[in-house]
């Protein structure tokens, strides 16, 4: 467990992975810090805000813009930042809060252009809610500044930048530019990080995200998902499974993209999500928290879902698990 003088400071804190990650860190007796657009403090879909949120330190930041929040930067000695766009028509996050069906379908159409130029309403969109901006050019900057920061006192611990990234499983439903742009963060927290030997970049790439109660309508997909990664699991290596079929098709035409760490085509990332389970949103905090803990400094690179369960004793119901876990991942080798 972190000592109680750890700080963090949480970009998007009062976001949905984000306020997870606030709440997980105060129990495991850090000092938490959010900076968000608004300031303000989380508030449940319902309008209310739980005790845990006076613990924390809700700060007012634009993570385009380092001056609002650099002076915050060398007194903490990790930074989670949790912010980013699935879709870039942005109606989406208060449709699965509010679990409005049409407003949901209304939002991914536009997002993946079956809207129509009067329906769609990215063509007078704000570029800098654009995926390069919010999901890359962000966290760039915020890494940016954290790594040119002098921090306060001494400590032999490198100091953790933590990124949400994602797996690749969405596509063709949500554009390949979401996951490339998050696969652009990484490679350039990586190359900031590798530089400094005082810092380390932890990529926490989840699959689908969900909550029961704050998200319910990610329940029945997660169940579904989960279901079908359980079968594709237990299933003999000869069968041809349906994942399987998709890869060996994909295999077979041609890459529809070339970006580096990107599966060339929308069939592999459907058989990503056929194979590899959803994860519950406090599951991630908790991954997150571990990689935090100066004590961890050999959690860094990738983290996937698998990697998540293991810092999170997933196997032994709760316990820490033992063991070096200093895997240096291939892609950033």
């Amino acid at each position: 467990m972190a000592a109680a003088a750890h700080k963090i400071l949480v970009v998007g804190g009062n976001g949905f992975v984000g306020s997870a990650v606030c709440r997980a860190a105060l129990a495991r007796g850090m000092q938490v810090t959010s900076i968000s657009s608004s300031g303000k403090p989380y508030r449940t879909p319902k309008g209310h805000s739980p005790a845990w949120t006076s613990k924390v330190e809700w700060r007012t930041g634009d993570a385009l813009r380092p001056e609002s929040y650099a002076h915050l930067l060398p007194s903490v000695h990790g930074v989670v930042h949790t912010t980013g766009i699935l879709f870039e028509d942005t109606r989406y996050k208060s449709a699965l809060a509010k679990g409005n069906v049409p407003e949901l379908m209304a939002a991914i159409a536009a997002s993946v252009g079956l809207g129509g130029d009067k329906e769609n309403p990215l063509k007078e969109r704000d570029p800098r809610s654009s995926y390069d901006a919010m999901n890359r050019d962000a966290a760039l900057r915020v890494c940016e500044a954290f790594v040119a920061s002098k921090p306060e006192g001494q400590s032999d611990a490198p100091r953790s930048f933590v990124y949400l990234s994602a797996e690749d499983c969405g596509r063709p439903f949500i554009p390949a530019r979401y996951t490339e742009t998050k696969r652009e963060a990484e490679l350039g927290i990586e190359r900031m990080t590798a530089e400094n030997p005082a810092y380390r970049g932890v990529y926490m790439r989840p699959t689908m995200i969900y909550h029961p109660h704050y998200r319910p309508m990610t329940s029945p997909i997660a169940a579904l998902a989960d279901l079908s990664a359980t079968i594709h699991a237990k299933a003999p290596g000869v069968l041809p499974t349906p994942a399987k079929i998709l890869r060996y098709l994909a295999s077979t035409t041609p890459a529809k993209t070339e970006q580096p760490f990107v599966t060339p085509s929308s069939m592999d990332s459907i058989a990503n999500a056929m194979t590899i389970p959803p994860i519950h949103v406090d599951h991630v905090a908790e991954a997150i928290c571990v990689a935090l803990d100066p004590a961890r400094s050999d959690v860094r690179g990738v983290v996937d879902v698998k990697r998540m369960r293991e810092l999170i004793g997933w196997s032994e119901k709760g316990a820490q698990p033992t063991g070096p876990h200093a895997e240096r991942p291939q892609e950033f080798q």
